[in-house]
Parts: structure tokens; sequence; C-alpha cells
């Protein structure tokens, strides 16, 4: 005899058997988030302690002299701390000057290659130019006499011209002008048309009767970029060749 189709359905009948949750369900549902919560609050925790490293001085040191890939981020935020209103009293601290000089020292002689060592030295080089004391100019002019023809060169170069005017600023002089005046007349040589660019600017920020020599000399420059910076060395000297 057939069964009815009249009878009702029972809804438990057409759902699967319940089972509990396997443990990879659990891990995909917990652990995997936490630990991606985890890591966004430790990048955020990392940036957030680089930006207050201002607080104290000797905080950027020791982490400057750490052997890590990242140290370059806190001479970046040195740099830009250096230059903002936080800096003010950064830019006078003798010892911190000195310090950050012996680092580039340093990575210069460790003999590091790649583009983390290569940012490091280019955003120590920008600090250095920040300060008002003298003390930050010899690793800056150690750096353009080794005249590498690279980034290094070129920015130690322009960070020269930075801590010219700020010295100037601060009624201070380099303890050697006659140094730093050598020194970027000499990397005026460079085979590197951006390094002998800089020199052109920097030679119109140091002034005195040999920079407007070394102007004059690169007025006859291949490079369009360098004859011009040139012209606006002389200018700002007052330089009537610079018409």
């Amino acid at each position: 005899m057939a069964t009815s189709s009249n009878q009702p359905i029972n809804p438990d009948d057409s759902l699967p058997p319940v089972e509990p949750p396997s443990a990879a369900f659990l891990v995909q549902l917990f652990l995997v988030p936490g630990i991606i919560v985890a890591i966004i609050v430790c990048v955020w925790l990392a940036f957030h302690w680089l930006a207050h490293l201002g607080n104290d001085p000797q905080a950027y040191v020791r982490t400057l002299r750490r052997a890590n890939e990242g140290r370059w981020q806190a001479a970046l935020n040195l740099a830009n701390d250096l230059r903002g209103p936080s800096g003010f009293g950064l830019k006078a601290d003798v010892k911190l000057a000195s310090e950050l000089g012996s680092i580039l020292d340093d990575e210069i002689a460790s003999g590091r290659t790649g583009e983390q060592s290569e940012t490091l030295r280019l955003y120590l080089c920008r600090a250095l130019g920040e300060f008002t004391v003298p003390e930050a100019a010899p690793a800056l002019v150690r750096r353009v006499n080794e005249n590498n023809d690279d980034l290094t060169t070129q920015a130690a170069i322009e960070a020269l011209a930075v801590l010219a005017t700020n010295l100037q600023n601060a009624n201070r002089s380099f303890d050697n002008q006659d140094d730093v005046v050598a020194a970027v007349l000499a990397a005026t040589t460079s085979t590197n048309t951006r390094v002998r660019d800089a020199c052109g600017f920097t030679l119109g920020v140091l002034g005195g009767q040999k920079s407007i020599d070394g102007l004059l000399r690169l007025m006859g420059d291949s490079s369009t970029d360098v004859r011009s910076n040139a012209a606006l060395g002389l200018a700002r000297l007052g330089q009537t060749d610079a018409y």
C-alpha cells in the first residue's frame, strides 16, 4: 500500500547532522584573525615609538647604532624632527651631532652596500645639515672628500649648504671654513652631474673668493643645470658675472 504524500515533513529530517567544530575551523575562526590583529598593533606601536624618539636624543643614537635594516627610518624621523619646531633644542646638541657623525663614519667603514645602507647614509647627511653647531660638519666634509660620485656625496654637499645657512642664522661659523670650501671645490671635478650641480649651489652659500672662482669655472660646465646653479650662486654672492 503506497504511503500518502499528504503526510507533513519534519524540518529536522532535511538538515545535515550537527557535528562539533573541527580544530582547523577554530584556528581559522579565531587564531588567524588574532595573529593579524597582533601584527597590526605591533607595527603601529613600532611607528608610534619611532615618532616619539625626539623626546630622548640618545634614543635616536641607540636605535641608529643597532645593526638592523630599519635604522634608516629613525634617521628619517630625526631629520624631520630637526627640521620641525620640535627640533629647536636638538639643533644645538653638540653631543648628538658628534654621535651622528660617528655613526655615519662607521656605516661607511662597514663596507655595507645596498638600498638600506644608502638610504641610511642619505638621511644621516640630511640630519647633520639641520644642526646649528659646527661639530656637525667634519663627517660631511669627509664624505665630500671621498668623492665617490654617489648619492652620499651629493647629500653631504647639499647638507653643508643647509648647515652653513643655519650657522649663519645662529651667528656661528665653521671651525675651518677653508676646509669646507676646499672639499666642495674638489668635488666640482666629479663625473656625476648631480654632484657638480650641488657644488654650484653650496659654493653660492659658502661665499668667499675661492667659492667665486669655483663658480666661474662651473659656468663653463657641459651641463645646463650646473651652469644655471653656478649663475645663481654668483648672483647670490653679488657677482655681476651672473648676468
